[in-house]
């Protein structure tokens, strides 16, 4: 799985619009690999070995989507995976940042307003924003 997560993972972080907060916006965490549809049961395999996430295909029905949405599981299994079998390359970075996140809502602090900028600051560096030298 971290051989995949390398190429065709996806560590995202997103700050939203919340009616249901105090502060107006919400955090949500994913963790999304993609494969070709020929791999389905490849993918929920992964579903069934980490008890967690979903498969989906995706529109147009040339590849499936496993994602993990839920903050628990997010912190209990797919973290320490990652962890234990840790990527390389550019995305090892945004599995660091991805974690900072992570721990700052573990900490609550993403129900502040300090934290939230400090998670929007941290999401600016991440994925297609990150600076390769």
């Amino acid at each position: 799985m971290a051989g995949f997560t390398t190429g065709e993972g996806c560590y995202s972080v997103g700050v939203l619009k919340a009616n249901t907060t105090k502060l107006g916006e919400t955090v949500r965490l994913r963790f999304q690999l993609t494969q070709h549809v020929r791999d389905d049961q490849l993918m929920k395999g992964l579903e069934a070995y980490l008890d967690c996430g979903t498969v989906r295909n995706r529109k147009g029905g040339l590849a499936v989507d496993y994602r993990v949405d839920k903050f628990s599981d997010l912190t209990a299994k797919i973290i320490p995976f990652f962890e234990e079998y840790p990527i390389v390359g550019v995305k090892a970075q945004d599995f660091r940042d991805f974690c900072k996140v992570a721990n700052l809502m573990k900490a609550k602090k993403h129900l502040t307003t300090e934290g939230i900028n400090q998670i929007k600051k941290i999401i600016t560096g991440m994925n297609t924003g990150r600076k390769i030298d």
